[in-house]
């Protein structure tokens, strides 16, 4: 998936295409948008699943460490008051987060979150290695996640995959993994989500 601006005179949606793409918000923008969480640090595996096969269809990591952000590797989810750099996409509050998995949820799709809370030490080496990963190709989406969590302390049982499933199980059998699934029956069509998801952060809501 690459980025392609959606040009109906929105440039908050973002649909799926197939080269990479390296955007590169300022660093000014990016502290402006800074959300630090209050709980313990954690990561979040997020993993898009097909509702009739059940294969999984992409990958991101949710990084909670000194700053909380996405690592959404070759992700179509993008909004113009969410900076993003090199698949990195920061300022991600509960509420951005909750508005990530709808713009995934929809008739054919699901979405499955598995949170591993971890040490301050491991969320800010995993933040560290997502920064500099860089922009990520189609389909590469789990390769990089797995990359990323294979070499921290105490992840040495996952391995890097490209398949999301296989990637999920793995994260899913660490001890203490808190595991959610997010269903919507929403259009097929990803701008409309996010369109509407547009809508609703310019809102406030």
């Amino acid at each position: 998936m690459k980025r392609r601006a959606f040009l109906l005179g929105l440039p908050a949606a973002v649909l799926m295409g197939c080269a990479v793409s390296s955007v590169r918000a300022p660093d000014a923008v990016i502290r402006q948008a800074t959300f630090v969480g209050t709980g313990p640090k954690s990561l979040t595996l997020y993993t898009m699943k097909n509702v009739r096969s059940g294969s999984g269809a992409h990958t991101s990591l949710l990084i909670d460490a000194s700053q909380r952000v996405m690592f959404d590797p070759a992700g179509s989810f993008q909004q113009e008051l969410i900076p993003e750099r090199d698949d990195v996409l920061f300022g991600m509050s509960p509420r951005l987060e909750a508005y990530y998995a709808s713009y995934h949820a929809r008739a054919s799709f699901y979405v499955i979150s598995q949170k591993k809370v971890v040490s301050p030490e491991v969320a800010e080496m995993a933040l560290g290695l997502a920064l500099s990963n860089g922009a990520v190709s189609q389909a590469f989406c789990t390769q990089a996640t797995s990359s990323i969590i294979s070499r921290l302390p105490g992840f040495e049982s996952i391995r890097t995959t490209f398949f999301p499933n296989n990637l999920s199980d793995a994260f899913g059998r660490l001890p203490g993994v808190e595991t959610r699934e997010y269903r919507e029956n929403d259009s097929d069509d990803k701008s409309i989500a996010a369109v509407q998801i547009d809508a609703q952060i310019r809102a406030g809501q």
